[in-house]
């Protein structure tokens, strides 16, 4: 049986580098982007809970990266 944090994690390992790589061409600045991607995560752990369609996913996550962003200019 899976367990919620254990589907999460196989979320953040699967969606991780893609997610970094759009938080670093969003901020060009490397300390930024690990920030961005890290709050990304965990803004989107609920949402994500219910979401099974990768586009979904993928949709949550960088929309949290961009939000995140515009916060912190």
């Amino acid at each position: 049986m899976k367990t919620k944090n254990s589907r999460f994690d196989s979320l953040v390992a699967r969606y991780y580098p893609a997610v970094y790589g759009f938080a670093s061409r969003f901020t060009d600045d490397p300390r930024e982007a690990i920030a961005l991607t890290r709050h990304a995560f965990n803004a989107a752990r609920k949402p994500l809970r219910n979401l099974g369609d990768q586009t979904a996913v993928a949709t949550v996550l960088l929309s949290a990266v961009i939000r995140a962003g515009l916060t912190a200019a």
